[in-house]
């Protein structure tokens, strides 16, 4: 059955009704509402549905909200349904709430390993909140890594396998080179994990150490006798502080006796001090040929001299012929008696 405008305005009553165009607005609106109420419904209703199952209680305000600040709503939902189901959603100490994880994920953090690091922290029984844990991702560290080396202990090598130097190289007192490498069992320090040294810092004092210890021994012999002294003197030094990490252990893995550079200084040295005598000797040498040579100019000399002097003597005696002062043998002389 048809029923066209001016016919359903003609069924209407006069007094005390709603006139139509109110009542076609009220229908409209309802429609828009309920699509609306459909369309979140449908959008946000299986993570409600979800979280509220779990005893973690999202409103859809809220849900709406985080799609509105451009934050992923199901990441968000299941991590507060970790935090939850883990017994650490309600912890005092936590106080993991949706605000605070929207926070964490539009600062840039990784919410999820946040998460997942309390819980394995909280397992372990280590003392983690989660304004340290998102400091820590937030500062660039993985927080999620850092829990695990706390619970269970890495391994580092000294030198780096990375480094150009497969060994730490070190002189005892007597001279001789020794060849090392160390294996550190270290745990991740949470307290100092932010604006904590690093890895590369660890290795660098350790290198350190082992070379002193090496430097200060008297004799190789000794390293290689008992290379557990080596290690207890490193570890003694305290070589952890103002570091991410707490060494557990340092372990000599290997050690070889290299060159004995003692002696080939030794060797180098009285090479070095022939040279210089050489050097000298041919100084000596080079003087007493300028010696001669200055001797033969000088007899030289004296021969021109001499030479000079002969000249001179015909000279006197021709003089002395002319003043009648040389006379020839058995010739009496002019001036004399006759």
């Amino acid at each position: 059955m048809m029923l066209d405008l001016p016919s359903l305005m003609a069924a209407v009553p006069g007094e005390g009704s709603i006139p139509l165009p109110v009542l076609v607005v009220g229908i409209v609106v309802g429609g828009l509402i309920v699509f609306a109420l459909a369309i979140v419904l449908l959008l946000y209703g299986g993570l409600w549905f979800q979280a509220y199952m779990s005893n973690s209680r999202v409103s859809f305000f809220s849900l709406i909200g985080m799609s509105l600040r451009q934050v992923n709503a199901r990441l968000i939902v299941q991590a507060r349904i970790m935090a939850m189901q883990a017994g650490i959603a309600r912890d005092a100490t936590a106080s993991i709430t949706t605000r605070r994880l929207e926070a964490h994920y539009l600062a840039g953090g990784s919410v999820m390993n946040v998460i997942k690091a309390i819980i394995a922290a909280h397992r372990a029984d280590i003392d983690l909140d989660f304004d340290r844990a998102a400091a820590i991702d937030l500062a660039g560290r993985d927080v999620l890594e850092a829990v695990q080396t706390s619970v269970y202990p890495k391994v580092i090598d000294c030198p780096d396998p990375r480094s150009s130097k497969p060994n730490l190289s070190a002189i005892a007192k007597n001279g001789v080179e020794l060849k090392s490498r160390a294996r550190v069992t270290v745990r991740t320090n949470l307290m100092q994990l932010i604006g904590g040294a690093t890895e590369d810092t660890v290795i660098a004092r350790v290198g350190e150490g082992i070379i002193t210890s090496i430097g200060s021994a008297a004799s190789h012999l000794a390293v290689m006798e008992n290379p557990e002294r080596i290690s207890k003197a490193v570890l003694a030094r305290g070589l952890d502080a103002q570091t991410a990490f707490e060494i557990v252990s340092i372990d000599i893995a290997d050690i070889d006796v290299g060159e004995n550079i003692g002696a080939r200084l030794q060797a180098d040295q009285a090479e070095a001090d022939m040279r210089v005598a050489r050097a000298r000797a041919e100084q000596r040498r080079a003087n007493a040929v300028a010696s001669e040579q200055e001797m033969k100019v000088r007899v030289a000399e004296n021969r021109s001299k001499v030479l000079l002097a002969e000249a001179e003597v015909p000279k006197a005696m021709a003089t002395a012929f002319r003043q009648g002062n040389l006379h020839a043998p058995g010739r009496p002389s002019g001036n004399g008696a006759g």
